[in-house]
């Protein structure tokens, strides 16, 4: 390509290609982006923009740039870009000089602006043998009184810096020159610039459009010499600079983090890219401290313009072909440094091109296993359901389909076959898969214990329990093992269904986030957002979750997905359009408001709220009151029951609330004794115990069985900072919690009954029974896993699921019925996920556009 670099509508015109589908490494752009601000503030000044002229003086963002770069205000003139800056200069020296001299090679439109005014150029070549460094005393000799030098610095094409030493000392010999030196690129270098203390016969162009990213938007500036700089001032045009640029560029300025952060990675992503250039036979690639590499095709009949040509045609990659620089030949090249990703696309297309065997990438890129993610504007939006319904009809459809969350944040757990502990939503993701649950599937499980921590678990492992700023100085850890878990599921499956955790536009999070978009970048996935229409504001929230990722997160967002919508689509026509014409992405579909899905909550937040409290009519019904305990664990425990005809679970917060069920069932809880204290506190505790003494049969799993006893004792702080409190007195047993924590997948017998239960272990207390108890839940090792009070009115087992067993279930109800005077019923429900989630498939397949997401994976 010869000319700039940079023209991406061209290029993709000529390959054939929609622009978005080009990969530009003509144009040397930040391959960070722009400043996360950066966006925002020009959104900001648009309005005004269109109401008021600019501040021709660009007075604010002359003060700021002054500032940051330490030299005078009448020193400094904001412009268009530098190029316009650079195409007045001469008219600006006419008086003092009519000849220019380009140390070469070097950026083209210095002989440009020098030939649009009539000047004289004269070249100063450098020599390629010498890696075209320049040679300074040389060059002091070379030049004539009068004349203009042009320097870039670090120059372009040939990514070469140099201190601000020599050139000082070459200012200060040749006093009736002007050195004209080019800082389009300094920011990417750790050199001085000339600007801070600025010599009488120097000139500083510089250009905030390369290194914050703003192309279109076109800032630069000139530092020169008070009278000069008047001069430029008169000649460029009022209003060059409009508001948009001007409050774009204070943005950037106001972002020193962003400064450091770019030039540490664009030198990493610069010495990777360079050694995997090496490693290629027959290319010559010169050192850089600039953002881009120049490039020579070594052996005899290559040439760059044919390499780009086949790079463009087959790859739909853009380079810069140099050959119309001066002293550079056809076998030139520039690359910019862009992401690792895009740069390793770039290596194995010069490998395929250049015939050389691949094996010589530095970094080998990752085979890109097809992947799409589900992320929400909000928690609760339905992504968990989402995911589990694509991993069925990918499976439905013949592929080998695995789930991954890296972060869940959940007290609803459970135990695989080899003893790990992940969150329950990915194991039902697995289910749909029709595989078994495997912790790499949710690598980094967060379960809450108090307001400001949790305890985590990583790789199905405790790892401690941390407070909030305790996990974010973790958090490179657990990024890590999310990464390595991923590498491995998708090493073995055919496609990953990837889902993300609350929102990614939470801005207080997004700076160490390991769940949303990092995790997309990492699986080169393809993200979904999926709205909650139920609530109302979803295309508000489309749009605002948007507005607030950075560039490169809103590059990853393929569409949006409608989810719970009542009512006819064709009504929301004129909204999905509007999301079309405003976010340039499709909604890819509507997915109705499903209720009933037979399907394991993610998070407790329905059953908190109660929406899914089966309220059944018809047959006489008996009642179970479910304690909502503050820190609530595993009320999956209850999905069985849900689904039962007769029955009525209701969900309990008060002693109002409580009134005089068949049985109370106090579930799981990741803060035992916490949520014993509030028990008391509310006067639940009391309340109970007076049910029980009435008869009312009383239920606890796990953490709930743990309070029915005598005591529980955390004297080492395993939950809670509490020590020791009484329990319930309603089962003669003590509890000790114990630093290490019981996870196992178990089968037992229920002993009045004699009949098979399967469920799993989580806890950290040890239960020892008294005499006034009986075993009622014995695992097929001999270990007690339950016992009841010798009545049998009261009960308690740390077998979480164990009502999922249908038989054990049933009689239990059954033993309700009966105590309440009704008949036992013959036909009762089955338990099994396996024909809801082909519903739940069906359902979503017809309302999804599956031929455009699957385009969009890279699967048709």
């Amino acid at each position: 390509m010869n000319g700039h670099g940079g023209q991406v509508e061209k290029l993709a015109r000529q390959a054939g290609i929609p622009s978005a589908r080009l990969l530009d490494f003509s144009a040397n752009i930040n391959p960070l982006g722009p400043p996360s601000g950066l966006r925002l503030a020009a959104i900001r000044a648009l309005e005004d923009a269109a109401l008021h002229y600019p501040d021709a003086e660009c007075a604010e963002l002359a003060d700021r740039l002054c500032e940051t770069w330490g030299c005078r205000p009448a020193e400094l003139v904001v412009s268009n870009g530098a190029s316009e800056a650079l195409y007045a200069l001469p008219r600006a020296l006419v008086a003092t000089a009519r000849r220019a001299v380009l140390v070469s090679p070097c950026y083209i439109d210095y002989r440009n602006a020098i030939a649009a005014s009539g000047w004289e150029t004269r070249i100063h070549q450098l020599v390629p043998e010498n890696d075209f460094q320049i040679d300074w005393p040389r060059l002091a000799q070379d030049l004539q009184p009068g004349e203009i030098l042009f320097l870039g610095r670090p120059n372009n094409p040939t990514g070469s810096g140099f201190a601000t030493a020599p050139l000082r000392k070459l200012a200060a010999a040749c006093p009736r020159n002007w050195l004209v030196i080019d800082e389009s690129f300094i920011e990417f270098t750790d050199e001085e610039s000339l600007a801070a203390d600025l010599p009488a016969n120097c000139i500083v162009l510089r250009s905030l459009t390369k290194f914050y990213a703003m192309p279109g938007l076109r800032l630069g500036a000139v530092i020169a010499p008070a009278e000069v700089a008047a001069r430029l001032r008169r000649l460029l045009p009022p209003w060059s600079v409009n508001t948009v640029a001007q409050q774009a560029g204070l943005a950037a300025l106001a972002d020193s983090e962003f400064a450091v952060r770019s030039r540490e990675a664009v030198r990493l992503l610069r010495q990777e890219l360079a050694a995997g250039l090496q490693k290629i036979p027959g290319l010559r690639v010169l050192a850089s401290e600039a953002n881009f590499l120049l490039c020579r095709l070594e052996r005899s009949g290559d040439d760059a313009a044919s390499l780009a040509a086949r790079l463009l045609a087959a790859h739909a990659i853009a380079i810069r072909v140099c050959d119309n620089y001066d002293g550079l030949d056809k076998r030139w090249f520039r690359i910019a440094v862009r992401t690792q990703e895009e740069n390793e696309r770039l290596l194995a297309a010069l490998h395929a091109e250049l015939a050389v065997a691949a094996p010589a990438i530095l970094h080998p890129a990752r085979r890109r296993t097809p992947a799409i993610m589900f992320q929400g504007t909000s928690s609760n939006a339905g992504k968990s359901v989402l995911t589990a319904a694509m991993c069925r009809i990918l499976l439905q459809d013949g592929y080998r389909v695995a789930p991954f969350k890296s972060q869940n944040m959940s007290l609803n757990s459970f135990v695989t076959r080899d003893g790990g502990e992940m969150g329950r939503a990915q194991v039902v993701q697995a289910q749909a898969c029709r595989l078994e649950p495997d912790v790499r599937m949710n690598p980094v499980l967060l379960k809450p214990n108090s307001d400001t921590g949790s305890q985590v678990i990583v790789m199905g492992r405790p790892v401690g329990n941390m407070r909030v700023n305790e996990y974010i100085s973790f958090k490179p850890e657990a990024a890590l093992a999310a990464h390595r878990a991923y590498d491995e599921l998708a090493a073995a499956h055919d496609v990953i269904v990837l889902e993300g955790a609350g929102s990614p536009g939470e801005v207080n999070l997004k700076r160490h986030d390991i769940v949303n978009m990092t995790m997309a970048r990492h699986a080169q996935a393809p993200v979904l957002l999926v709205g909650d229409i139920d609530r109302g504001g979803v295309f508000a929230s489309f749009v605002g979750t948007l507005e607030v990722l950075d560039a490169w997160e809103r590059a990853l967002v393929a569409g949006f997905v409608v989810n719970r919508f009542r009512g006819q689509e064709s009504l929301l026509q004129d909204a999905l359009d509007y999301m079309l014409r405003h976010t340039g992405r499709p909604v890819l579909g509507v997915v109705p408001y499903l209720r009933d899905l037979g399907l394991p909550e993610e998070d407790s937040v329905s059953f908190k709220s109660g929406e899914d409290d089966p309220v059944r009519s018809g047959d006489p019904a008996v009642e179970i009151a479910v304690i909502d305990l503050p820190h609530l664990s595993n009320f999956t425990d209850l999905d069985a029951l849900r689904l039962e005809p007769g029955l009525h679970l209701r969900i309990v917060r008060s002693v109002a609330d409580l009134g005089t069920p068949d049985a109370v069932l106090i579930p799981g809880s990741k803060n035992t004794l916490g949520d014993l204290a509030w028990l008391y506190e509310s006067g639940l505790a009391a309340r109970i115990q007076a049910l029980a003494a009435g008869g009312t049969e009383i239920i606890g799993i796990c953490g709930g069985f743990q309070m029915l006893g005598s005591e529980v004792s955390d004297l080492g702080c395993v939950e809670s900072g509490i020590g020791r409190l009484a329990g319930l007195g309603l089962l003669d047993v003590q509890t000790v919690m114990m630093p290490e924590k019981t996870l196992r997948r178990a089968v037992a017998r229920h002993t009045p009954s004699g009949l098979e239960v399967v469920g799993y272990e989580i806890h950290h207390g040890k239960t020892t029974g008294g005499a006034g108890t009986v075993p009622c839940f014995v695992r097929a090792d001999g270990e007690v896993v339950g016992v009841a009070a010798v009545s049998g009115k009261i009960w308690g087992t740390y077998l979480h699921g164990v009502f999922d067993a249908d038989a054990f279930r049933h009689e239990f109800l059954n033993r309700l019925r009966r105590h309440r005077g009704l008949p036992a019923m013959a036909s009762q429900a089955s338990y099994g996920i396996d024909a809801a989630l082909d519903r739940l498939a069906d359902t979503v397949r017809e309302r999804l556009k599956m031929q455009e997401i699957y385009r969009i994976m890279g699967l048709k």
